[in-house]
């Protein structure tokens, strides 16, 4: 029913295509900064205790693979 008119009528939908992109333009540089929504990344602590290591061995022991856990973790 709507279909048939924007089908028959292909300039219209081109027209009113453009309108609403032009309102959803003029709409997002109106939009207020206070509006967006504050994005913040996800932080994660991890505390271990390895005794009698060095700092080199904590690591390469633990750090290191904690580290490509947590990067590769997609949530």
């Amino acid at each position: 029913m709507i279909s048939g008119v924007f089908v028959d009528r292909p300039r219209l939908a081109i027209v009113i295509s453009i309108l609403m992109t032009l309102a959803g333009v003029l709409a997002y540089q109106r939009i207020a900064l206070s509006q967006f929504p504050d994005i913040v990344p996800p932080q994660v602590t991890v505390s271990t205790s390895f005794p009698g290591a060095s700092a080199s061995v904590v690591e390469s022991t633990v750090a290191q693979v904690l580290e490509a856990a947590i990067v590769g973790w997609t949530g």
